[in-house]
């Protein structure tokens, strides 16, 4: 079972936003995602995803392909180009990735709870006051 990365899509306001990121930014149907650190469970990521937060939420996912080091001495997350949407699931913004259980993945659909319905500023206020 592979294991999976988040990582807030910044300057993004919305997924329409993040597809065109994505696509400006494609190259022989990959996309390049440079990190400063080489994560500790990189063999347990090939095949697992990329998932974006985007206001507070896990929007859309991308494949990871491989890992390569840089000249420059950081870190590349090489993944496929093709941005999958998912269930919006509430997450909390970070800085950098963190690892995400496949067990804790959104799927295509929600978790039953409603909170993938509210609105994104309505969440990132009740996340602000950890009510959420």
């Amino acid at each position: 079972m592979p294991l999976h990365l988040t990582k807030v899509a910044v300057s993004c306001a919305s997924v329409e936003t993040l597809e065109r990121r994505i696509a400006s930014r494609s190259v022989g149907g990959e996309v390049r995602v440079p990190t400063r650190m080489r994560p500790k469970r990189a063999d347990e990521l090939i095949g697992g995803s990329l998932h974006w937060i985007v206001k507070h939420r896990i929007v859309a996912k991308m494949e990871i392909l491989r890992i390569e080091d840089r000249s420059d001495g950081r870190i590349d997350f090489v993944c496929s180009d093709q941005l999958q949407s998912v269930a919006p699931k509430p997450k909390r913004a970070h800085q950098g990735w963190r690892y995400l259980e496949e067990k804790d993945a959104p799927g295509v659909d929600g978790d039953g709870s409603g909170l993938s319905d509210l609105p994104p500023r309505l969440y990132g206020k009740l996340a602000a006051l950890a009510l959420v």
